[in-house]
């Protein structure tokens, strides 16, 4: 890494990172971008020139999240139907851990005056927050579509879905299950949130058999 590149790693990884400390139980929303400076000990400036608005940091994280299911996919495979019932698992745990960060991500990306794009990752910030794994350039970043997506194949390939049914059209409906069971669980308070979303992703993938 060239010290460029590393400090620019290092100081969108520490925004994250002290961000994610800041909101703990609360919404992203109550969170100001002076509280963000404040506890990254960095001026607006700076916080702008890497996150040109703070909601950019949202975009960041659910990439991230998308990184971390990826390295943790290569670690430990999961295929087809596994694969939809682990990522759900991992929306669980994401909404008990910080319950307001998932639905702010799904308020953001559903804002018709902004155009949601997929926030990089570069090399350099891949190494700093998955320093344990030595072939992390290799693996490939997938997002939560293509992620859901490929399971949807397998899953049809397997035979654990069977119906007669336009692959995109399955992938559309899981992902609709998945970001729409974030709201309903928090205008339910649903508890616990783990148990709701497997078997939401049951109950669908039941469904999808003849």
């Amino acid at each position: 890494m060239s010290l460029r590149k590393e400090k620019a790693a290092r100081l969108k990884v520490h925004v994250l990172d002290q961000t994610l400390k800041l909101i703990g139980k609360k919404s992203f929303e109550d969170l100001y971008v002076d509280d963000i400076c404040a506890r990254a000990k960095i001026s607006k400036v700076t916080l702008f020139k890497y996150f040109p608005q703070k909601e950019d940091i949202l975009l960041y994280y659910f990439r991230i999240w998308c990184m971390s299911r990826c390295v943790e996919l290569a670690q430990r495979p999961r295929e087809g139907a596994s694969g939809l019932i682990y990522l759900f698992d991992k929306l669980g745990d994401t909404s008990e851990e910080h319950p307001g960060l998932m639905l702010a991500v799904l308020g953001y990306l559903s804002d018709m005056r902004r155009s949601p794009k997929p926030f990089p990752i570069k090399i350099e910030e891949k190494k700093l927050l998955f320093p344990e794994i030595n072939n992390i350039s290799t693996i490939e970043l997938l997002s939560l579509d293509q992620m859901v997506e490929k399971f949807v194949l397998e899953a049809i390939f397997r035979k654990e879905i069977t119906r007669s049914t336009n692959t995109r059209d399955i992938t559309h409906l899981l992902l609709a299950t998945f970001m729409g069971g974030i709201v309903i669980a928090h205008t339910n308070h649903m508890t616990p949130l783990k148990m709701y979303y497997r078997r939401n992703v049951e109950m669908l993938l039941k469904g999808l058999q003849n």
